[in-house]
């Protein structure tokens, strides 16, 4: 397991991460809907990625799009109150979607 510190970037609040092959990449926007991403740090706690359980959830049951985005949030207010990412890409693929079958 690997962990991505947080690199906060610019006035509104850009926060992105070193990814596989040197590619610096956007939290919210892609390390949020990657399979890879198994939670963040923080203090010294280690939060799991909630959209990872909801979506883990649905395919057992009819999961709603409330759900999902309570989820999104979430990780979300993770990620403002966190330090770094925990990234289970062992073998430096980057991103894969979360939503992949």
């Amino acid at each position: 397991m690997k962990t991505l510190p947080l690199n906060r970037t610019g006035p509104n609040d850009m926060v992105k991460v070193m990814c596989a092959d040197e590619k610096e990449l956007s939290v919210y926007s892609k390390c949020a809907f990657c399979s890879h991403c198994e939670g963040v740090i923080v203090g010294r706690r280690e939060m799991p990625n909630p959209m990872k359980k909801v979506i883990q959830d649905s395919k057992l049951s009819a999961g709603g799009d409330e759900d999902l985005q309570n989820a999104q949030m979430m990780y979300n207010t993770l990620i403002r109150d966190g330090s770094a990412l925990l990234c289970s890409d062992e073998k430096n693929e980057g991103f894969k979607s979360l939503y992949s079958y």
